[in-house]
């Protein structure tokens, strides 16, 4: 026998997602909660949390996975209109832009965990390649970053010579480079060894020392440097 669809507003005070937030905080509601408070209301014949939970599935229940779908895939869900996709896409990017925001507070970077942490929000949840390169100055202080290229979903191109240019222009003596692999592959490809050895190697004509590559897949990462590739 089917289960009677018992709307949201007629459950028990503790039990709905927005009273229980005012009343015990954020922390205390589950992904799918949170997510229906974003969705906002059912459709006839499903609730809120329903929804949510259909989202969920669809990204197989892995937040990092969320925040890959675009709005055309949060569509895909039935019940699931422009307007409520825009709403989750929205809240995922405030949510990346703040993890953005915390790398770049990082005013040194000595280690590769210090460079990861500034260029895998910025990376992560992106379904092509991107190349970003980190300008340091000879104290390790991040001067700036910046995306200098992005390409399809098997690569990318990143101009060595553009690279130099604005090393120069930003009167930095030390390079952090990353590339991300959306295929999820932590593993450096011959290209990226390569890449990695001509920039290394033309960097240093001019005295600016590049100092690591990041691959990252995901939350993950796998830095060139620690692995003994340079």
């Amino acid at each position: 026998m089917e289960k009677a669809y018992i709307s949201i507003k007629n459950w028990a005070e503790d039990d709905r997602p927005r009273e229980r937030m005012t009343q015990k905080g954020p922390a205390s509601l589950s992904d799918a909660e949170l997510l229906a408070i974003l969705i906002g209301s059912g459709t006839r014949d499903r609730s809120a949390i329903d929804l949510a939970r259909d989202v969920l599935s669809q990204a197989h229940n892995n937040l990092h996975e969320l925040g890959r779908l675009s709005i055309p895939e949060l569509q895909k869900t039935k019940g699931i209109g422009e307007a409520r996709a825009i709403t989750i896409a929205a809240a995922l990017e405030f949510g990346r832009r703040r993890q953005i925001t915390e790398g770049l507070q990082r005013t040194t970077v000595t280690q590769s965990r210090d460079a990861a942490e500034i260029v895998i929000p910025l990376m992560r949840d992106l379904n092509h390649e991107v190349f970003c390169v980190l300008y340091l100055n000879h104290a390790n202080r991040l001067i700036r970053h910046e995306l200098i290229s992005s390409g399809g979903i098997t690569g990318t191109v990143a101009d060595i010579r553009m690279i130099l240019k604005n090393a120069l222009l930003y009167n930095a003596s030390q390079l952090i480079v990353a590339h991300n692999h959306p295929s999820g592959n932590l593993q450096p490809s011959n290209a990226d060894k390569e890449l990695t050895r001509k920039l290394k190697e033309a960097a240093g004509f001019m005295d600016i020392k590049l100092l690591d590559h990041l691959i990252v897949a995901g939350v993950s990462y796998l830095s060139l440097s620690d692995e003994g590739f340079m």
